[in-house]
């Protein structure tokens, strides 16, 4: 039976082809972006040149419809102008060119001159405001040590800082090379505490010693430790006194800040001292101008 199937054989897998990709489908995307691009451009030519006569006849015609005169901006154009008067001049696309704008550098340099000079007159200001909360401040301080019956006991300078308290501790706030406060610093410190309780600055408590070393066989390795324990003893009593511990913070100098020099008869008590400083908060422009407001101040009430 030579036509009969074979049952045990396998059809051969017919062969199939790869589907050949198309390289150039780039085409298509490229074609419709080109010409949407020249659409694009063919809008913004139509755009740029104005038919005058069409627009002001369109002006008419919407005039007419609601009952009153179109204006480009309402109180600007003159009655019996046309529309486009009040309209800057078109950009010529075509030509490249647009309207002439220049401004003289006489009004530029006029300009920025009134500016440097209403800053200035800002700054100034508020220098002067900052000066007299910070005189305020000084006057209130005195005031207070001079009810206690410690007159004289500080002294005052406004800087570019704000307000500096000078308190001597030679024989006021400290003992010789210690750092517990004396009876009679306690006190000045309880003066003062109610005006700088009441003050919104921040304050700087810093500490300083004189030029002599300190004892080598003592509590201190060097003034640097002193000058730091004064001044937190110092924040600490003021803490206690009610004024404000996050408006506070400490520093020691050690002997790298003297008020006066070496060579001053009173150095040696003068720069083992307590500063506290009530910062100003004004800016750092205003700030700086400080000192010359408070030379100028000390010189005209000077006789």
């Amino acid at each position: 039976m030579s036509g009969s199937a074979h049952p045990g054989r396998k059809r051969p897998k017919k062969h199939e082809e790869e589907e050949h990709e198309n390289h150039e489908r780039w085409l298509v995307s490229y074609a419709d972006m080109v010409t949407l691009l020249m659409c694009l451009f063919i809008v913004l030519f139509a755009m740029s040149q104005v038919d005058k006569a069409k627009f002001a006849a369109l002006a008419s015609g919407l005039s007419q419809s609601f009952g009153a005169p179109i204006t480009a901006l309402p109180g600007t154009t003159p009655p019996g102008s046309q529309v486009l008067d009040a309209l800057p001049a078109p950009v010529n696309i075509a030509a490249g060119i647009a309207p002439k704008q220049s401004v003289a550098q006489s009004d530029v340099d006029a300009a920025a001159a009134k500016a440097a000079a209403d800053r200035a007159k800002r700054v100034a200001a508020e220098a002067k405001t900052a000066y007299d909360n910070l005189a305020a401040a000084r006057a209130k301080i005195d005031a207070a040590l001079t009810a206690a019956g410690y007159k004289g006991a500080a002294r005052y300078q406004i800087d570019e800082r704000g307000l500096v308290v000078h308190i001597v501790a030679d024989a006021v706030l400290f003992d010789a090379e210690k750092a517990d406060l004396r009876p009679e610093g306690r006190r000045i410190l309880t003066a003062v505490a109610p005006t700088l309780t009441h003050l919104p600055n921040m304050l700087r408590v810093e500490g300083h010693a004189n030029s002599l070393p300190v004892d080598p066989n003592g509590p201190w390795p060097s003034n640097w430790e002193l000058s730091a324990y004064r001044a937190t003893t110092v924040l600490r009593f003021l803490a206690s006194d009610d004024v404000p511990q996050q408006r506070m913070y400490a520093a020691g100098y050690g002997s790298t800040q003297p008020l006066v020099p070496d060579s001053n008869p009173a150095a040696l008590s003068v720069n083992r001292r307590v500063d506290i400083v009530v910062l100003s908060t004004a800016s750092a422009e205003a700030n700086a101008l400080l000192p010359g407001i408070d030379a100028a101040t000390h010189k005209g009430a000077t006789p």
